[in-house]
């Protein structure tokens, strides 16, 4: 069942449409900024060099990982979604010269990728599993659909229908045999198709799935045809790249987290086109599989630095995970398509719960630093330092030598508006509570109204217009998991709508003016994992609304291990404003510090006095100097 048929969506949010300014306003300028090496502070990108010396307009060498063209593509699709919010002149003039440069650096068979034009032209298809040729090409053929959708302007998307043609004519059934080592093309084949109706990229997109998991195993294959490598990378490591099982046969999360739900979300994308129904199983499977024993309490999924993977069900730890903001990038991807096929409130909390926790995490609320682990816990002078835990960094940085993530949230924040609603025959879905308003196109058109102080406050208001006088649909309004308490009124009474899979759905006649109040209690949560986490083993965390909350060592002092939330403390809530993180509701209550004698190990038990904790929520973390930080809070039974 498709559930996108909304013509325009216009975000006017209280919390998302600063988020969304910042980043038209600042990130991307920012990020074109540093691809074109224009900040000495930050890591050198060279992407944009790399086009042009690709196009035969500049001397020098090609720079950076092998996938560097796919910063630049990742970066044009923000600008696109920007360009769709509001006109800015000065950023389509900058995204059109980019694009012109890319169509210049095209080689004159449609091949695109700036690695092998410059550097190794004679190893062009020789590794799949480790160069990422198809991967950047994925991501521009992204680039160049947002770019015509947003803009009407076709000439990135002429020169990757050229690339993509050259794809489909080199690979599939009865060709030469490919599988890609990073799964990205599948997607993009799947949006070129549905922009341009042509069968034979929904069928490549198809081919690349179905060909992966077969025997022989491509990769073992591939690497003894050629005599050189790029990393050095195991072709035997087939979890990796989750090349271990045909597609419809996997049932559990492995490998690199990224690559395996973006594969997932193209997955469930053919699925909802082709109705298979073994495809569509797996992608349930492996849903589950996450959402249930591998993701974190924001979010997070790939708890092992160790090829940025998942790793086995309930290994969640807190203080060396992994939990690449890509990879919730991703999971919101293979969320929204989920609910394309069938509306259930779980694939819409999921998508919630990343967007304001495991993804907003990733990006300083200034919009110039960048997190591409996203810890549950910092611990100074341990996180960043010490063996095992190098990579979970107390601060972000400024910019990526693997620069994936920055230009990943740039993108999927200026698209926000594509995850809100859905509409399927006459019944309208309100997945994500955004202020704005949505046009839709059942019962003869209707513009839906939404307000709301959401994620602060709990109440979201509707406003029905009609195109007609009246017009019967039916609005279906997501009620969250984390929710036990709401109401609906529909014109200021009781409205008893039927509950169905995670949504409120109200049939009628809807008149122009017609208004729709539902409220949540967000009265803050204790949260606790299952027994089987073994990391969080008598602890709890805090959760008000979509938000989790953390604490930090600004606000409670150092060692925040030593700290404990006793059962009985009340949680109370507090408005503050501060000028790092804005304005934001803090939690705090009555808890307890440890303290013990200097010894290492002592007969005698620690002592305890009395704090008042405070925690923020936890996609605001760090913004206020380097410290530690917990998202998990060992409870004390008696205050």
């Amino acid at each position: 069942m498709k559930t996108s048929r909304v013509t325009s969506v216009k975000i006017n949010d209280a919390f998302w449409s600063p988020i969304q300014d910042l980043v038209i306003d600042k990130v991307i300028p920012y990020q074109a900024d540093i691809m074109e090496d224009k900040i000495p502070t930050a890591e050198k990108s060279h992407a944009i060099q790399n086009f042009r010396i690709a196009a035969g307009e500049a001397d020098g060498e090609f720079y950076g990982m092998v996938f560097q063209d796919s910063d630049v593509a990742k970066w044009l699709e923000a600008a696109a979604y920007a360009l769709s919010i509001r006109k800015d002149v000065a950023l389509e003039r900058r995204a059109d010269e980019y694009i012109a440069l890319i169509g210049r650096a095209q080689e004159p068979d449609g091949y695109l990728n700036t690695f092998f034009t410059v550097k190794e032209p004679q190893h062009k298809w020789q590794n799949l599993q480790e160069c990422h040729e198809l991967y950047c090409s994925g991501h521009m053929i992204e680039a160049a659909v947002a770019y015509y959708e947003a803009t009407g302007k076709d000439a990135l998307l002429n020169t990757m229908r050229r690339n993509a043609d050259l794809i489909c004519a080199r690979f599939g059934e009865g060709k030469t045999r490919g599988v890609p080592g990073h799964q990205e093309i599948e997607l993009a084949l799947y949006r070129l198709y549905q922009v341009t109706g042509e069968d034979k990229y929904l069928q490549t997109a198809q081919y690349f799935l179905d060909e992966r998991g077969r025997e022989p195993d491509y990769f073992s294959d591939e690497v003894t045809k050629r005599d050189w490598s790029h990393w050095g990378m195991n072709a035997a490591n087939r979890e990796y790249a989750q090349n271990h099982a045909p597609v419809r046969e996997q049932t559990k999360a492995v490998g690199h987290s990224v690559r395996a739900v973006y594969m997932y979300t193209a997955m469930a994308a053919v699925a909802s086109q082709t109705e298979d129904a073994g495809l569509l199983a797996a992608c349930r499977n492996l849903w589950d599989n996450i959402v249930n024993t591998q993701m974190y309490i924001t979010g997070g999924v790939g708890s092992t630095y160790i090829g940025e993977a998942f790793t086995v069900d309930y290994d969640l730890p807190n203080d060396t995970v992994y939990a690449e903001t890509c990879a919730s990038i991703a999971m919101v991807f293979f969320a929204r398509q989920m609910l394309e096929i069938k509306p259930i409130g779980e694939y819409a909390d999921i998508m919630e719960k990343q967007l304001y926790n495991g993804i907003l995490s990733g990006m300083q609320l200034d919009g110039t630093r960048f997190f591409y682990v996203n810890p549950l816990e910092v611990v100074p002078s341990v996180s960043g330092e010490v063996p095992g835990h190098k990579h979970v960094l107390p601060t972000r940085p400024e910019w990526y030598r693997c620069a994936c993530c920055p230009p990943n949230v740039a993108r999927l924040v200026t698209s926000l508006g594509h995850y809100a609603w859905g509409e399927s025959g006459t019944t309208v879905f309100n997945h994500l509570y955004l202020g704005g308003s949505a046009d839709l196109v059942c019962a003869g058109g209707v513009n839906i109204a939404c307000e709301t102080t959401y994620p602060w406050e709990g109440a979201v208001g509707y406003t029905i217009t009609p195109k007609e006088s009246t017009a019967r649909f039916t609005l279906a309004t997501r009620i969250p998991m984390w929710c036990d308490e709401w109401t609906l009124d529909v014109n200021d009474s009781p409205c008893n709508a039927e509950i169905k899979d995670g949504y409120a759905y109200i049939s009628r006649s809807w008149r122009k003016g017609d208004k729709v109040l539902l409220t949540l209690s967000m009265k803050p949560q204790r949260i606790y994992s299952n027994t089987k986490v073994r990391e969080n083993a008598g602890c709890v965390a805090l959760m008000r609304g979509p938000l989790v909350y953390c604490i930090e060592g600004c606000d409670n002092g150092p060692d925040l291990s030593a700290i404990r939330l006793p059962r009985s403390s009340e949680i109370a809530c507090e408005k503050i404003s501060d000028k790092l993180i804005g304005d934001v509701v803090v939690l705090k209550a009555e808890g307890v510090r440890m303290t013990s004698s200097d010894a290492l190990y002592s007969t005698a038990p620690p002592e305890s006095e009395a704090v008042t904790l405070c925690a923020i929520p936890y996609y605001a973390w760090g913004n206020r100097g380097s410290g530690g930080m917990r998202v998990w809070l060992l409870e004390a039974q008696n205050s």
